[in-house]
């Protein structure tokens, strides 16, 4: 099931996908365009922790003249950086190169601590499309993405959908595309990760306790582009979604 959290007439409201309307708790159903959306994370739990990968590509590394990584590369991200489907991102008005990255966002669905790789997927709530900008300008080291990189508000879309780990078979092979103004610029699988989903959690879990809600964003494939104000991205994941955003000048 896909499930949602929007605004509608002033309230916030959890709603599921039925036949491309959003239907609410209430019963009643409404066009898609009709609400403001939120990031699709409840209430409670809301994310404690927010894990990002960098570089879990190869093919990305390769883009970026690195070596691919031979251990996970995490950087922590706050939780005012996300905002929903169909909301804005701004953009400095001093930058260079603000680009997208289309990732699958991973949902923990209960306390995860010395978690097993086979048992992994017992702990996954469920997945979402996050397009975590970065703004190259900012950038001191790929392996240390400093706040201003990383951490600013709105630079996390998520969405449109969490939808849920029972409904996506195998979340290792899901084609991803990122498309700016209607043009595809990026394309790849989440086969070719580097460190995939089971592996993160089994490797977060061996220090560190995870908890319902935490978010895994799990890095991009190469083909990142420049995003100027009044582009519209299209980050899009089968099976879980188009999270569409557009760039607002700050």
């Amino acid at each position: 099931m896909k499930h949602a959290r929007v605004i509608y007439e002033g309230a916030v409201h959890e709603a599921t996908e039925r036949d491309g309307r959003l239907q609410l708790k209430d019963g009643r159903l409404v066009a898609e365009d009709a609400v403001h959306w939120l990031p699709p994370l409840a209430p409670a739990p809301r994310p404690r922790t927010i894990l990002a990968l960098g570089l879990n590509y190869a093919d990305h590394a390769k883009e970026l003249e690195f070596k691919a990584p031979v251990e996970p590369l995490v950087f922590i991200k706050g939780e005012g950086t996300l905002t929903g489907h169909r909301q804005l991102t701004h953009r400095p008005a001093d930058v260079q190169f603000m680009h997208y990255e289309c990732e699958l966002a991973v949902v923990i669905g209960k306390t995860a601590k010395k978690v097993k790789r086979d048992d992994a997927h017992d702990f996954v709530a469920g997945y979402t499309v996050a397009n975590d900008y970065a703004i190259r300008d900012y950038l001191e080291n790929w392996y240390r993405p400093n706040l201003r990189v990383k951490n600013r508000d709105t630079c996390t879309p998520l969405g449109p959908w969490l939808v849920d780990a029972a409904d996506i078979a195998n979340p290792m092979a899901l084609a991803l595309q990122t498309s700016v103004n209607g043009k595809i610029t990026q394309a790849g699988n989440t086969r070719d990760m580097i460190f995939d989903v089971p592996f993160l959690i089994e490797y977060f879990s061996s220090f560190m306790t995870l908890q319902p809600g935490d978010l895994i964003l799990t890095g991009t494939p190469d083909g990142v582009v420049d995003c100027r104000p009044g582009d519209v991205i299209v980050t899009e994941i089968e099976k879980v979604g188009a999270l569409r955003n557009t760039i607002l000048a700050a």
